[in-house]
Formats: structure tokens, C-alpha cells, sequence
């Protein structure tokens, strides 16, 4: 059984160690558990994998609301209903990505005592997982230091996996540039602020189309779902107003991420995980902007894992919108500081975590005691 969600940076690296597993042993049978209404439930079945959805939800704050013993009310429902999908599927290992549903299953798995695996994929251990990992068989990490959150001797370090679909992209800089109709020669950033957009980025992006227009550069901008239109409106409004070409094209989802990877000198993103660990993999040179709404600070602590070894450029949130775009498009004009990025970045990274965190869970499951009254 594999569980976790709520957003690509935890589905991508589920569905990445399913697909390992099946490739090590394609007799094996999978199982997703999610969270109802949670992007997973979506996601994953696209994958090809059957998944069951639990109420489970976050703690609402501030904590003490009354509002939280509803929350909690569901968390017991949903323990309850793994312990009835754990008795019918017969998981041999459990392993935990993060999000709101790891927490219920892996508290049951652990109580029916099935070995568990806990995927931590950031810098700093979130306060679900460093609970978890105190019954878990194996912690597996992308990162240095860990044994400040779990116990040393259960650490395994994997890195975290990625989409297999960007390290499989041969297509050429200017061949990945013509797919997005833009010049095959000029210089070209990226902006991702997750799936769901980032407000800050969008709007720092959103004041500057006169700066990366001036200086011919040109920008593939992601702004998520919730604020597409609005940034679609402001870009018309430009060049509705001043004659040329499209330097700047915004649109609410990249499809094919490995394209518009491959397209960019420099990309401008979020400081998730698992969009840390494909920048370290494809070797991007990149400007980090944490996200200042996630649980202990977590996307700070990975920037700065990155810059802290020339890996990438800081940028806090705070500062984003006076000072992001004049720092992009110096740096992106700066090919030895590229180049220095991309040679650091490079050496941060993990091959084969996918692989290599499916033979553990494999280990775990060969080794672990059959269940007893199933």
C-alpha cells in the first residue's frame, strides 16, 4: 500500500515508487490510499493504480478550534477504515509519502504490525512524518542532517524521485523552444509556482513584462489555475498597448514539463521537494522562492540547503515582487554564474531514488510475517 498526497510534490514521487515496484516485480499488487476531494484521487488513477479515498483533513487553527474535533473525528473514522482495507488488501509493506492520509494508514499499518517506510522528501522533517517515523521499518531522505528528526539507524539516504518522463526528453533547446512558439535563440526563463500558482511570483512576473520585454527575454509562465486569468488579462492588456512580439506567455498548466525544462537557461520556482530534486537532476540553474505558508518553514530550509552551496539563487518571498525580476533577468545575462549554478546543482543529486527506495520497500515486504486472521 502507498499513501500520501495532496499536491504533485507528494502524488509525482508515490506513483514514481509504485512504478519502480512493478518494474522489480510486476506480480506485485498496489494499492493507493488518499485523502476524498485531495488531488491524488485524480492523479493517481490517471497513473493506473486503483486508490481509496479516506475523510481525513488538516488541523484547522488556530488548534484549539472547536472546529478541530470534527477533524479528528474523521482522522478516527479513517483509521478505522484502514484497519478494514488493510484486513482485505493484506498489504505486505506500507509506505508513507506525506500528506494528509499517510498519517491514519501508517498509524493502522504499524498497529497491525506490517512494516511501514517513510518518504520524507524535504530539508526539515514535517511534525506528521517525525511521529511516523518512530514506527517506521525505514526513513528514506533527500537530504543531509536527518538524524536530528529520526532515529540514525533507520535512515536510508535515496533522494526523492522524480517524474521518469523529464529525464527521458531528447529533444534540443531550440526544438523544445519552437514546441512553446518562441524564438529558438533568445534567452528564455521559466516560472513555476506549482500547480495551484503562487501569488507572489505571479505578481512580481505580472509588474515586470516591460523589463523582460526590453531585454528580450523571453518567459514560459506557469500561474496555476486560480490566477490564470487574471495574469492572461494583464499580459493582453501590454501588448495590447505596445506593438511586438510575445516575450511573455502565461498559461495556467505546462503539460509536458520536460520541454519546458529543456527550453529554459533559468528557471524561477517554488522550493518543493520534488521540484528541488528535478532541478538537481536535469542540472537547471535556478532562483528559489520559498513558499511561506507550509508547515514549519520547510521550503526555506530546502532554498537554502541549494544556495548555502551555490546550488541556485535565494530569493524570500518577502522580496519577490521589488526585487525577483531585475535578479532574473541579471542572472540569466550572466552565463558564467549559469554555468557555475548548473555544475553545483548537478552535484546535489540523486540517480535512481525510485529504484532504489522500491527495493526497500520490497525488503521490508518479503521479510515482513504474514497477517494473521487476515
Amino acid at each position: 500500500m502507498v499513501s500520501g498526497g495532496g499536491t504533485g510534490g507528494h502524488i509525482f514521487p508515490a506513483v514514481s515508487i509504485a512504478n519502480a515496484i512493478k518494474i522489480l516485480r510486476p506480480d506485485a499488487e498496489i494499492l493507493f490510499v488518499g485523502a476524498e476531494g485531495r488531488m491524488e484521487m485524480e492523479r493517481v488513477p490517471q497513473a493506473g493504480y486503483k486508490i481509496i479515498g479516506l475523510p481525513v483533513r488538516g488541523l484547522i487553527r488556530p488548534l484549539w478550534s472547536l472546529r478541530n474535533i470534527g477533524v479528528m473525528i474523521d482522522f478516527l473514522k479513517s483509521r478505522s477504515m484502514v484497519k478494514s482495507i488493510i484486513k482485505d488488501f493484506k498489504p505486505q509493506a506500507v509506505v508513507g509519502v506525506g500528506g494528509y492520509a499517510s498519517s491514519p494508514t501508517l498509524n493502522a499499518a504499524h498497529a497491525m504490525g506490517i512494516p511501514c517506510i517513510v518518504q520524507e522528501q524535504n530539508s526539515y522533517a514535517g511534525v506528521t512524518n517525525k511521529s511516523l517515523a518512530k514506527k517506521a521499518a525505514k526513513i528514506c531522505v533527500a537530504y543531509d542532517g536527518m538524524e536530528r528528526f529520526f532515529p540514525k539507524e533507520r535512515i536510508v539516504m535515496t533522494g526523492n524521485p522524480v517524474r521518469q518522463s523529464l529525464l527521458q526528453c531528447k529533444a534540443t533547446k531550440q526544438e523544445a523552444r519552437r514546441a512553446f512558439g518562441l524564438d529558438e535563440e533568445k534567452l528564455t526563463v521559466l516560472v513555476i509556482g506549482g500547480s495551484l500558482g503562487a501569488r507572489t511570483i505571479n505578481d512580481a512576473i505580472a509588474q515586470s513584462i516591460d523589463k523582460f520585454q526590453t531585454n528580450g527575454i523571453q518567459v514560459i509562465w506557469q500561474t496555476g489555475k486560480y490566477y490564470a486569468a487574471e495574469c492572461e488579462s494583464i499580459a493582453d492588456e501590454y501588448y495590447t498597448a505596445h506593438a511586438g512580439e510575445r516575450m511573455v506567455r502565461p498559461q495556467a498548466f505546462i503539460t509536458d514539463m520536460a520541454m519546458a525544462y529543456r527550453a529554459a537557461d533559468l528557471v524561477v520556482s517554488r522550493a518543493g521537494a520534488s521540484s528541488i530534486s528535478e532541478l538537481c537532476l536535469l542540472g537547471k540553474a535556478s532562483i528559489l522562492v520559498p513558499s511561506p505558508n507550509v508547515a514549519e518553514d520547510h521550503q526555506t530550509k530546502n532554498a537554502r540547503a541549494l544556495s548555502d552551496k551555490n546550488a541556485a539563487v535565494f530569493c524570500a518571498d518577502k522580496d519577490a515582487r521589488a526585487q525577483l525580476a531585475d535578479i532574473a533577468i541579471s542572472l540569466v545575462n550572466d552565463h558564467r554564474k549559469l554555468a557555475m549554478l548548473e555544475q553545483e546543482v548537478k552535484k546535489m543529486a540523486f540517480y535512481d531514488s525510485a529504484e532504489v527506495i522500491a527495493k526497500i520497500v520490497i525488503g521490508e515486504a518479503e521479510s515482513a510475517k504474514p497477517m494473521i486472521n487476515g
